[in-house]
């Protein structure tokens, strides 16, 4: 004998689609080949008042991992610019002080978790990342000023 379930229709909204995360995924693998499907808890995301109010007062520092097209459009001032396609090669860029907080920022905080399961995994504990990103920060009217050549 079977239980049969009674059918319940779901609304699209929440369905979750693997393909976005199977991308961050796949991009993080860059620096760390075995990264799992799993995020990173919800206390290793700094909001975005506490990471202005951080750079502006040097108690952090900022990586932005954006590519250039889109720090074209603006980057926070006092920002590093570290495109993630870049990360691999460049990653000795990103400080190693434990007592240095360093914040990671793209445009909405999906790639810039996703970076941050792979530094974490490599031994950054100090990383955070921005929730909201850039484009919340833009959508704040915060300064911005042209990335530097």
């Amino acid at each position: 004998m079977s239980i049969s379930r009674p059918f319940r229709p779901v609304h699209p909204s929440t369905v979750r689609r693997p393909t976005r995360r199977l991308c961050l995924v796949a991009a993080a693998t860059v620096l760390v080949p075995a990264v799992g499907c799993g995020g990173p808890a919800e206390a290793d995301g700094v909001n975005l008042e506490k990471a202005r109010a951080d750079l502006e007062a040097g108690r952090a520092v900022l990586i932005d991992i954006r590519e250039p097209s889109e720090h074209a459009t603006g980057v926070a001032r006092g920002a590093r610019l570290l495109p993630m396609k870049q990360l691999a090669s460049r990653v000795q860029e990103i400080p190693t002080d434990p007592a240095q907080p360093v914040y990671l920022i793209c445009n909405t905080q999906n790639r810039s978790r996703a970076v941050l399961k792979a530094l974490r995994e490599r031994g950054y504990g100090h990383v955070r990342y921005v929730d909201g990103g850039m484009s919340g920060w833009a959508a704040k009217g915060w300064p911005m000023v042209p990335p530097p050549r």
